[in-house]
Parts: structure tokens; sequence; C-alpha cells
């Protein structure tokens, strides 16, 4: 009976001791970090929506789509070169031609100095015009260069041979209008080679000796000035 009544004095003993093991590790609800986090975040949540309720409409919509992303094209990308085709067919395939007074002189000037000549050749007169009035040894206009005078007499010989300068023939004033056009915006000059000089095979002036010989097309050699 004693050692009956020992036991259950025992037992008691263990649940009352196990019954404060387990108070020591109860959490207690004021000291739950996770309570203390959630009440923060509603602090700062609405902070958020008093901050936004005080912006303008233009501002939150600003804010929803994001910013503005600018797609930049590289000059590589931007300077895409035309390519040339030398016949009817690709130059009555470009825009029609239209142009102030450097547009006529350089017109007039493929014509009345190469309107004989292959298309290459006229595209290449054309070349030697426009590398003149990129260089600083000539004037820097179209006008300018092909009206040139001086060493007693004219830079490009229709100029001063006495004659109107009047475009009458219908096809070859159309070929001269269209390369005009299409070198004076920007198509390649990949016929000469930078040069600055050209005459026909059956001269030879006295520069020719001096200066390189780039090309020959047609009846009509080129030459760049050093």
């Amino acid at each position: 009976m004693r050692l009956h009544t020992g036991w259950i004095a025992g037992a008691i003993a263990a649940v009352i001791l196990n019954g404060a093991a387990f108070a020591d590790v109860t959490v207690s609800q004021s000291n739950d970090p996770t309570a203390a986090l959630g009440g923060t975040m509603s602090t700062l949540l609405g902070a958020e929506n008093q901050a936004l309720a005080a912006l303008p409409g233009q501002r939150l919509t600003e804010l929803a789509v994001g910013p503005k992303v600018e797609t930049k094209t590289t000059p590589a990308e931007a300077a895409v070169p035309t390519v040339i085709r030398y016949d009817d067919a690709w130059l009555a395939a470009q825009p029609a031609p239209q142009g102030d007074a450097q547009w006529e002189c350089l017109s007039k000037a493929i014509y009345f100095e190469a309107r004989g000549e292959t298309l290459r050749g006229q595209f290449a007169v054309a070349e030697v015009i426009l590398n003149r009035v990129d260089s600083p040894d000539y004037p820097g206009s179209i006008c300018g260069v092909v009206e040139q005078r001086g060493g007693g007499g004219c830079q490009f010989s229709y100029i001063c041979d006495g004659r109107a300068d009047r475009m009458r023939d219908p096809g070859a004033t159309w070929r001269a209008q269209r390369i005009a056009r299409v070198m004076m915006d920007g198509a390649p000059r990949a016929l000469t080679l930078g040069a600055t000089h050209f005459h026909t095979r059956w001269v030879q002036p006295g520069w020719a000796r001096r200066f390189p010989q780039t090309a020959a097309i047609g009846a009509h050699l080129f030459y760049k000035q050093p």
C-alpha cells in the first residue's frame, strides 16, 4: 500500500514538473517577432497609401506604366548606305528629282560633261564635283565648283564655251537630274576613289603627270590631287 501510494505521488509530481517544463517554453504573444513584423508592415503600408493618395493622377500613371525606355540606334544602324545599281531601271525607281540651284548646277555639269558616257561615267563626274566641294582647295558649293574660273579658263569647259547651257536632250536630262539628286542625297562615291580631276583620253593636261590616277571609266581618266 505504501508502495502504491508512493508511485501515485511520484506520478503526480512528474505531471506537475512536466507542466512546469511546458510552461517554460510557451511563447508569449507579446514577444512574438512575427506579430511585431506584422505591425511594422501595417504601419509602412499605411504610410505608403497616404503618400500615393497625395500624388497627382499623372504621376500615378507614370508609376504604374514604368519609365519610358528609348531604343537608341547606333550610327552604324542609322547610316544604311544606298546601294547604287547603274541602270535606267534603278534610276526610274528613285523618287522624282527636284531641288534648288545647287541641284540644277550639278545636273547641268553631268549633262554637259558626261551625257555621252555610260551611267557609271556620269556618276563618276558627279563624284568629282562633290569631292571638290568637300575639299578645302575648292569652293564650298556645287555651283561655286562648276563655275570656278582661273588660269585663263574654266574648270569645266562648258562654262566657257560661249554656248547657252540648255539641256535639250530629254533622256539625257532625265538621267542627269536623277543622278544629281541621288548623289546630293548621300549616295556612296565608290567609282573614282576620291578623284578631284578628270579629262578625256585624247588630251593630256599638265597636272595629269603629277596627280595619281584613280580610275578609268569610259572616255575619261580620273585623278586625285595630292
